[in-house]
């Protein structure tokens, strides 16, 4: 790909989270390849100062972005406008600004925005679908889906209904990225144009490289939040009766229930949440990553780091985590939410040290033929490539 200037553009989120951090690793990557980047956004925090009304105009349409996102590409004429993350405040109205100006415009899709309000498929403690497909996600709304609020679950309900009938979706966009085969099957599902839609995971770099994992305890790291199966992750360790020495990394709304729940489990320790290169080192020593999500997720950059330092994974058999990990050889699958199913799985882990190894060997050789810097370059040129295309060959 010969040196392009790509203009980038993300909301940034209120708690920065991994997508925040795909964001700037992507930036990071194409300027190690002699691209320019041009930025674009906003953040979060700027809606804590807004009221009701000021906020859903924005989210329906932000005026202000598409005037200065058209300022902007005159001014400086990028190739490319690649979004990650619109929602609230960039708004859809940054696609037909790059548009207006004869740009390909590529969407990576980080989560599932496009097709549930809240954008996990998650609710009430279960994997929820209700709004798939519904040309008006309704019930969002009746189940306050977006931050327990049903104002703001309509915000989200109208903005994707209304962008809906405008085609926005099918229309504005010329490349959408999905992070893995699950995503790309459900936005396909959902409506979204099965050949504008391309696959690219995430990435890790630098590399960190692959230890043996000779410190004899089991790992956990995400959010403590009930999507995230905390209360999985607890019970199992109360039927292991604390046999296994577990580590938990992470902070969130369940903090309280996992600080009470570790001080009454031996060999069980609530670290609180950690830099990423105390992350690695624990990666690095652990001997399995659980990993007992609720949700779908989408491509977890714990689990593709634990691939980067050769750490087999026991997750959910459900939605992204049953794409990345091949049960058996880079890692295990268990019934979702089932602790005495983790149990048994953690158990197996524990006695079979040769197969673990194996598995360690097997999940390095992953990332290295997968989730690397340089193979996700490759990939990203050719979705650029793609765009150019997809754009040139579209009518006037």
């Amino acid at each position: 790909m010969h040196q392009m200037k790509v203009m980038l553009i993300h909301n940034m989120y209120r708690e920065p989270g991994g997508e925040d951090q795909v964001v700037l690793a992507e930036i990071a990557l194409l300027e190690a390849h002699g691209h320019s980047v041009l930025r674009y956004g906003a953040h979060n925090d700027q809606a804590a100062h807004m009221n009701r009304l000021v906020l859903t105009q924005k989210a329906l349409w932000n005026s202000s972005t598409y005037r200065e996102l058209r300022a902007l590409i005159r001014r400086e004429r990028p190739q490319v406008a690649h979004f990650h993350n619109t929602f609230p405040l960039v708004s859809p109205a940054g696609y037909y600004a790059a548009k207006a100006e004869g740009l390909p415009v590529i969407q990576t899709l980080h989560n599932y925005r496009l097709l549930c309000p809240n954008a996990l498929f998650f609710r009430n403690g279960r994997v929820c679908e209700d709004c798939m497909g519904k040309v008006v996600p309704w019930p969002g709304v009746v189940h306050a889906c977006y931050r327990g609020s049903r104002a703001a679950s309509g915000v989200v309900t109208t903005m994707l209904t209304i962008h809906r009938a405008l085609q926005t979706w099918t229309e504005m966009v010329d490349v959408y990225i999905t992070l893995t085969d699950f995503a790309r099957r459900k936005f396909v599902e959902g409506g979204l144009p099965a050949q504008k839609i391309m696959g690219k995971p995430n990435f890790i770099h630098p590399d960190p490289g692959a230890r043996e994992g000779r410190g004899g305890y089991t790992l956990a790291i995400g959010r403590l939040s009930p999507e995230k199966g905390v209360r999985t992750l607890l019970a199992t360790w109360k039927r292991l009766a604390a046999r296994i020495p577990l580590y938990i990394v992470g902070d969130g709304p369940l903090r309280d229930e996992v600080a009470d729940a570790t001080k009454k489990l031996e060999h069980t320790e609530w670290l609180g949440r950690q830099g990423r290169e105390r992350v690695l080192a624990l990666m690095k020593d652990a001997s399995v990553l659980v990993f007992p999500s609720t949700c779908y997720e989408n491509l977890s950059m714990s689990i593709l780091e634990a691939h980067a330092v050769g750490l087999p994974v026991i997750a959910s058999d459900l939605g992204g985590m049953s794409s990345l990990i091949d049960h058996g050889r880079t890692g295990l699958h268990f019934r979702p939410g089932d602790s005495e199913d983790l149990a048994a799985k953690v158990e197996w882990a524990s006695v079979h040290s040769a197969e673990l190894a194996g598995m360690r060997r097997e999940v390095r050789l992953e990332f290295e033929a997968k989730y690397t810097a340089e193979r996700n370059y490759q990939m990203l040129a050719e979705i650029y490539h793609s765009a150019l295309l997809e754009h040139e060959e579209a009518p006037a």
